[in-house]
């Protein structure tokens, strides 16, 4: 029950990649200008962004242009020394969305890729898929937000990864969306997978052997209320995570666990912005966090051998526009782990976000502007605790274009 369980993110071959964008973008410039018949509209957009800064602590070399508390250091200069300078273009990004009139109603597809390397390919500047979706009336499939998170609580800060309370998950997905408009209810079957932890066991050969097993999608759905003010969402899940043990041996190691969650979340305007906030509650569903360790935990005993781990997740900012060339983001978030009898006193227990930014958009399409990062991590149960600043300045330059559609 170790490294053979993955969190079942979607790993892009990047040379395929870097040759089907170009290929893309020609082929639908094709398309929409095949003649006055062509109806579909397509947008191409992105924008190159660079992320440069200096922090004050130090952070796993693989994530060292954002601020995660999860990759923090879990001991005295585990990392090297403290105080590092950095700078990146990986938050840079390329998208193509297509809108189609049919008989059926509107067809919509999205797809798009970002520079940031996560997986085997984390720490490199390479292309890695976002979204790869379609939709047509009620039913939509490929790869998206998943209905257990709310996209629009993530903060317009320019620190790549975001709130480390706040659920966030592109997941593999089809789903049935009955109810829309100011009221909308979604339901989706999501591809599976978790990731665990075997504690000081990790090494044991009678584990060596045990491989993920997941014979049921995950189940999520959503209800959001859209108004005025603002809107309200509701969001829920259930997970089956299983393990099989494959070594013959007088062991039997294998087992399963439900995961679960609860995900309240809202926008809410107030004054010249917008209040960002949401609370998380479940067990098991650490795959879906922005920045949480394992979903599965060891046990002290051989009966139960791996449990679900509660988490709870707390997101809070306030985005303010002061007027069309100013705004400044401002917040708190929060994830906290109830770790099981079988990890290791230095595995992950608690982490805390904040930051605060000053954004400047001299002309349509271009921002820039400072912002100060807090980090801050807590070990399970040998006593370490540490703090990481760090003060960023981003530079961000889109581009959008339109055509068909006619």
């Amino acid at each position: 029950m170790g490294t053979t369980m993955t969190r079942g993110r979607f790993r892009a071959n990047r040379w395929g990649v870097a040759l089907a964008i170009p290929l893309l973008a020609c082929a639908t410039i094709t398309w929409a200008e095949e003649g006055e018949a062509s109806k579909t509209r397509v947008d191409l957009y992105g924008f190159a962004m660079l992320d440069t800064g200096y922090e004050t602590g130090q952070t796993h070399p693989d994530w060292f242009d954002v601020m995660r508390p999860t990759k923090l250091a879990a001991y005295e200069n585990e990392y090297g020394e403290d105080g590092n300078y950095y700078a990146s273009v990986r938050q840079s990004r390329f998208g193509v969305k297509t809108f189609t009139p049919t008989a059926w109603g509107e067809l919509k597809t999205i797809f798009e890729f970002e520079l940031f390397g996560t997986g085997v390919d984390a720490g490199q500047t390479t292309f890695r898929l976002r979204h790869a979706w379609g939709e047509l009336g009620q039913i939509g499939a490929g790869q998206t937000w998943s209905p257990f998170m709310d996209p629009d609580v993530f903060p317009n800060s320019v620190e790549y990864w975001g709130p480390s309370g706040m659920v966030l998950f592109r997941n593999v997905q089809l789903r049935w969306t009955p109810l829309q408009g100011e009221n909308e209810f979604m339901v989706a079957l999501e591809r599976p997978g978790a990731s665990a932890d075997a504690g000081p066991i990790a090494d044991r050969i009678e584990i060596q052997d045990i491989t993920g097993h997941f014979p049921y999608p995950d189940l999520s759905s959503h209800f959001r209320m859209t108004r005025d003010w603002g809107h309200l969402q509701i969001a829920g899940i259930v997970r089956y995570i299983g393990w099989s043990d494959t070594m013959d041996d007088e062991f039997e190691l294998s087992g399963q666990e439900m995961g679960w969650g609860v995900n309240v979340s809202t926008n809410v305007k107030a004054w010249k912005g917008i209040f960002r906030g949401s609370v998380v509650y479940g067990a098991g569903v650490q795959n879906y966090m922005n920045d949480a360790p394992v979903d599965i935990g060891l046990t002290d005993t051989f009966d139960e051998i791996g449990e679900a781990l509660p988490i709870f997740g707390l997101v809070a900012f306030y985005d303010v526009n002061w007027n069309d060339k100013w705004s400044s983001t401002i917040g708190y978030s929060r994830v906290d782990i109830d770790n099981s009898a079988g990890q290791d006193p230095e595995d992950f227990k608690a982490g805390q976000y904040a930051l605060a930014n000053l954004l400047y958009y001299p002309v349509k399409n271009v921002m820039l502007g400072p912002e100060i990062q807090w980090g801050y991590r807590e070990n399970n149960s040998d006593g370490w605790d540490v703090n990481d600043f760090r003060v960023q300045f981003s530079a961000k330059y889109s581009f959008g274009y339109t055509f068909g559609g006619k």
